[in-house]
């Protein structure tokens, strides 16, 4: 994850029984990032933001499921650059039964759709041909490539995507040299990764990215190091 350095990054089982909360607190620090914590209910996804972003809104949404079926949801965040409107962003991990993925695949629809842009971003367990990514495709395009995923050893499916409103454009992809080893002890799953552009922002918006770039050149590593240290590290669940 440090590697790839996200904004945003959008997580799919992740420890969610009790005593969990720690552990995924943890991880968000080691990955240099931050999050809100209270995912009880999620079905193992959740959201990490970096503080190149502001959170305004994180949520965790539980789906219904048949009875003696494993929980499932999704994580939805409202960020937002400085000066810039915020951006819906959903993390979903669909289940193995294709009835499922079509009705709960709707239910996020309807979640995300508040108005502005969105981003989807998780494992559907499913191609382009299922009911569900035909669903999220039908109001948002794939911006992710079509790079198998699973398994993580020897990749052979394209099942973990990334959707974005048509508002949002996809800048080329950019491989990331990662260790083989890494991959695939990380996850049974690949990473897949998107740079995301805004529209052409406005006067403000531009005064606000200078500003943001002025503080991040001014900030060193042991300024950081030294205020991780003294408050416990940027993944504080109770924030």
């Amino acid at each position: 994850m440090r590697a790839i350095d996200p904004d945003v990054l959008c997580l799919q089982e992740v420890p969610r029984r009790l005593f969990s909360t720690q552990r995924v607190a943890n991880f968000a620090q080691q990955c240099g990032m931050y999050w809100s914590g209270r995912h009880r209910g999620s079905g193992g996804t959740t959201i990490f933001t970096s503080l190149r972003v502001d959170v305004v809104e994180s949520r965790h949404t539980r789906l219904r499921v048949a009875r003696l079926q494993r929980t499932r949801g999704f994580a939805l965040a409202r960020v937002a650059a400085p000066g810039r409107e915020p951006i819906a962003v959903a993390s979903v991990h669909l289940g193995l039964d294709a009835r499922e993925r079509a009705a709960h695949a709707q239910v996020i629809l309807r979640a995300v759709n508040v108005g502005g842009e969105v981003v989807l971003a998780g494992d559907l367990n499913e191609n382009e041909s299922g009911q569900a990514w035909q669903a999220f495709a039908g109001v948002m395009r794939l911006v992710s490539p079509l790079t198998p995923t699973y398994p993580a050893t020897r990749p052979r499916k394209v099942l973990d995507v990334i959707f974005a409103s048509p508002g949002l454009l996809a800048e080329p992809h950019v491989p990331i040299a990662i260790p083989e080893a890494d991959l695939v002890a990380g996850s049974d799953h690949r990473p897949t990764w998107v740079d995301l552009r805004l529209g052409e922002p406005t006067p403000l918006q531009e005064r606000a990215d200078e500003a943001t770039a002025e503080v991040s050149a001014s900030v060193t590593d042991e300024m950081v190091q030294h205020a991780e240290s003294a408050g416990g590290g940027p993944a504080d669940p109770a924030g």
